[in-house]
């Protein structure tokens, strides 16, 4: 068993999972979260709640170009075979210079599936909301400005087989530690009971 799995199961508080991750390198991050169950990333969504609140610049860091992407390596805790777990997510800047984020996701499914646009952004005003994370990943919208070059074109969510995996969803974001964010999906206004880690990447591309 992982470290961060024990701590995880002891029922260890955020700041000492925040702890431990931030004492790894980015790929023992990436390794050490690979090894989460579905019932160990609810944990870690509910622990996150006492840590404190994303903003935007969590997922695009403060200097980063307008239409640059930033890669957050994903694994979710859908009952697939296991490399079709494994995503990312990107973000950017929009060029309008809104308070939200344009981004997609990236992976093995994207060729059949779709890329799943979306648009990050606060979810200040929604008490509902802001109880769930404080940055929701919104599938209801895509962008609606130029995305950053080699972004697949910008289609619906209803369109394709996409619109069974993320039409009418969203993604509700609480931090974990200083690379890492734990999310919780929902349908509608129903909490599907799946979750996912993110873990930035220590440089844009």
């Amino acid at each position: 068993m992982s470290e961060l799995i024990h701590l995880l199961r002891q029922g260890a508080p955020i700041a000492r999972l925040a702890e431990y991750l931030d004492g790894l390198t980015h790929d023992e991050r990436l390794l050490a979260l690979s090894a989460t169950s579905r019932a160990d990333q609810r944990a870690l969504y509910v622990a996150a709640a006492q840590s404190p609140a994303l903003t935007l610049d969590f997922f695009v860091p403060d200097g980063t170009p307008r239409r640059v992407a930033v890669h957050h390596r994903g694994r979710n805790s859908l009952p697939l075979p296991s490399p079709f777990r494994f995503f990312e997510k990107r973000f950017a800047l929009p060029e309008d210079g809104t308070e939200r984020l344009f981004g997609y996701n990236e992976g093995v499914t994207r060729s059949w599936v779709g890329p799943g646009f979306f648009v990050a952004r606060s979810t200040a005003g929604n008490p509902d909301w802001q109880e769930r994370g404080a940055i929701v990943i919104d599938y209801f919208q895509v962008p609606d400005g130029p995305v950053p070059d080699g972004w697949p074109p910008v289609v619906p969510n209803s369109k394709g087989l996409q619109s069974f995996v993320y039409d009418g969803t969203r993604d509700f974001m609480r931090r974990v530690s200083q690379h890492v964010s734990i999310g919780a999906a929902y349908k509608g206004e129903k909490s599907l009971d799946h979750y996912f880690t993110l873990c930035r990447a220590p440089s844009v591309g």
